[in-house]
C-alpha cells in the first residue's frame, strides 16, 4: 500500500470517528434537553393561571387585592414574569398586581404568527378579558415593554388609568443614539446569535450554557437569593423561551413604528424612570464603545425619556443614577415607590370623579 493510500485511509477513519462523536454528542445533548424540559415542567409549574386566548394558553400571575390592577410588562428576553421577582409581591401589598408571559416565553404557549407591539396588544387584551380583569389598569413597562404599553394605551386607552415606564425603549432611539455615538445600536446585531440559539435549542447546548452562567450578587443576601432562585427557574425554560424572544426581536422595527403612532397619554399620571449609571468598562467593550461614546449614549437616552415623560400633562421623569437598565433589580424600591405614587394618583382621581 502506497503512502498516499495509507494517508487517505487514516484520514477517512478520523473523519468517520469525528462524525460518530458528533452524532453521539447530539444524541446525548438531545436526551439532556428532553430531560431538562421534563424536569422544568415537574419542578417549576406555572405559579399563576393559564388562560385560553383563542386556541393557545397564556400565563398570568396575579397577586394581592385592590384596584387599580397593575400589569407588569417585561423587557425583551426570556425571563418573562420572573423579571419582576424583586417587586411583584411588594407592589401586590397595596393593590392587585399581575405579571404575565408573552407568547412563547416561560409558561405561555408559542404562536406561529409574527410578534410585534400590535400583536402583543391584542394578546394582552384577550388575556385580561379571559382572566376577568376589567378594572382600571396601571401599566408598568420595562425596556421594550415601554413601546408595548404605549401601543396598548393607544388602542385600549379607556382601560389605562396610569403608567410607569422603567428605562423604556424609544421609537427613535436607534437613529438618535446612533447619531450621538456614531455607532450602530440596532438590536438586530443580536439577531444571528438569537436565531442560532433557537436552532440549537433541542441539542441541549443552550441549557448547558445557561446553567453555567454567572450568579447575581445584589445589595442584600435576601435579594441575591430571591433573584438567584428566579434565574434558576428562568434558566430551566430558556431553551423554549428563546423562540418567543427571537420572534419579538424580529418584530422590533414594526414595534417601534407602531409605538411611534401614539403621541400622547393625555392627563394620565405617568412616571418615566431613567437608568443613569455609567457604563462599566466591560459593558463598553461589549457594546463596542469608548467611554466618551458611552457618556453621549446616556445623555441622549435621558433626553429621549424626558420627551416620553412629556406625553402626559401629569408626567414626570425620575433619574436613577446608580441603576443599570434593569432598575427593578438594581433599585427595586424605586420601582415600587413609583408604582405606588401612580396607583395613589389613580385612586385619588376615582374618588374625585365619584364626588362629582
Amino acid at each position: 500500500m502506497t503512502g498516499w493510500a495509507r494517508f487517505r485511509r487514516w484520514t477517512k477513519r478520523i473523519l468517520l470517528g469525528l462524525l460518530a462523536l458528533l452524532v453521539l454528542l447530539l444524541v446525548a445533548g438531545s436526551i439532556y434537553e428532553a430531560l431538562g424540559r421534563k424536569n422544568a415542567a415537574a419542578n417549576y409549574p406555572a405559579p399563576g393561571k393559564l388562560v385560553d386566548v383563542g386556541g393557545r394558553k397564556m400565563h398570568i400571575d396575579c397577586r394581592g387585592t385592590g384596584s387599580p390592577t397593575v400589569i407588569l410588562e417585561s423587557g425583551l428576553g426570556t425571563g418573562g414574569t420572573l423579571d419582576w421577582t424583586l417587586v411583584h409581591d411588594e407592589i401586590a401589598g397595596f393593590t392587585r398586581t399581575c405579571a404575565y408571559d408573552r407568547a412563547g416565553i416561560m409558561w405561555s404557549d408559542p404562536k406561529d404568527t409574527p410578534q410585534d407591539a400590535a400583536a402583543v396588544t391584542e394578546d394582552l387584551h384577550a388575556l385580561l378579558k379571559g382572566a376577568g380583569i376589567n378594572d382600571p389598569l396601571v401599566l408598568v413597562g420595562h425596556s421594550i415593554g415601554g413601546p408595548y404599553t404605549r401601543t396598548f394605551t393607544g388602542k385600549y386607552g379607556d382601560q389605562v388609568a396610569g403608567l410607569v415606564m422603567v428605562d423604556p425603549s424609544q421609537p427613535d432611539q436607534v437613529t438618535r443614539i446612533g447619531k450621538a455615538t456614531g455607532l450602530d445600536v440596532h438590536p438586530k446585531r443580536a439577531s444571528t446569535l438569537m436565531h442560532t440559539a433557537k436552532a440549537l435549542a433541542r441539542t441541549g447546548l443552550v441549557r448547558f450554557v445557561i446553567a453555567r452562567g454567572d450568579k447575581p450578587k445584589l445589595r442584600t443576601a435576601a435579594e441575591t437569593k430571591r433573584l438567584g432562585d428566579a434565574l434558576a427557574i428562568s434558566g430551566a425554560y430558556t431553551s423554549t423561551s428563546i423562540r418567543g424572544s427571537t420572534s419579538e426581536l424580529d418584530g422590533y422595527d414594526r414595534t417601534q413604528v407602531q409605538a411611534r403612532a401614539v403621541q400622547t397619554f393625555g392627563n394620565r399620571p405617568l412616571i418615566v424612570l431613567t437608568a443613569m449609571a455609567p457604563f462599566k468598562p466591560e459593558q463598553l467593550k461589549g457594546l463596542g464603545m469608548k467611554a466618551e461614546q458611552g457618556a453621549r449614549f446616556k445623555q441622549e437616552w435621558k433626553a429621549l425619556h424626558t420627551e416620553q415623560a412629556a406625553f402626559s400633562t401629569r408626567g414626570r421623569q425620575q433619574l436613577v443614577p446608580d441603576a443599570t437598565h434593569y432598575i427593578q433589580v438594581d433599585r427595586p424600591e424605586v420601582v415600587i415607590a413609583a408604582v405606588r405614587e401612580v396607583v395613589d394618583a389613580v385612586r385619588a382621581d376615582a374618588q374625585a370623579a365619584a364626588k362629582k
